[in-house]
């Protein structure tokens, strides 16, 4: 996607900092010792660069989930700009550990956001969203947006999907499971139009994060 490179995605994708490499160390440590942890699916991480579409229970899910992902390359994740980045210092931290910021309008990214994930995945990174676009509530996947679907198909890379339970409602050494169903590929037939193609994307998607969260619920 044309468009000039966004400096908050400062670092080559496949070379983390420092500094992002420490604090995914530590929050690792923290959420694997403080509560019990368990992780299936890994063997379905597919090369980079990919999407990772996850269910979204609490503002804290990426610490469940990226630190279960291979540390190299950077895993991105996006944050609205007006009450993430709202202080100085936020500005600075955040693009170190794969922060960037969006502006959404009615659900959609503004297109420095949009401009951002194209460049992540062209560039060989990998790109965490939250695809239903705000907190599901009593564990039904709330409708899924068509981003990730556009996401994959235009850039044509995989769609990793994750279904998380056990963080709403978190205290110390609560259970929680995190499943990593097998990759989506954006090999839908060329002559479909567009929008079928997002649909069916999508569909997969939520169907793929649903199964994963049904097979979590049972005794």
């Amino acid at each position: 996607m044309a468009g000039p490179v966004d400096p908050l995605v400062h670092s080559a994708p496949m070379q983390p900092p420092p500094f992002y490499l420490f604090i995914r160390a530590l929050v690792g440590w923290i959420v694997t010792h403080m509560f019990r942890v368990t992780v299936t699916g890994r063997e379905n991480i597919p090369e980079p660069p990919y999407i990772i579409a996850a269910n979204h229970r609490a503002w804290f899910d990426p610490a469940f989930i990226i630190p279960f992902f291979p540390d190299r390359p950077l895993i991105y994740t996006m944050a609205k700009r007006e009450t993430v980045f709202n202080r100085a210092w936020k500005r600075r931290l955040l693009p170190l550990i794969g922060v960037f910021p969006i502006s959404p309008n009615k659900g959609e990214l503004d297109e420095q956001g949009l401009r951002t994930v194209y460049q992540v995945l062209d560039r060989g990174g990998v790109i965490l969203i939250f695809p239903e676009g705000r907190y599901s509530r009593g564990g039904a996947l709330r409708p899924l947006r068509e981003g990730v679907g556009h996401f994959a198909l235009q850039a044509g890379v995989p769609v990793c999907p994750v279904a998380v339970t056990g963080t709403d409602g978190l205290r110390p050494f609560k259970r929680v499971e995190v499943s990593i169903a097998p990759a989506i590929q954006p090999d839908l037939p060329a002559w479909w139009e567009v929008g079928r193609r997002v649909t069916g994307m999508v569909e997969r998607v939520r169907t793929a994060i649903t199964s994963a969260l049904a097979r979590r619920s049972r005794p």
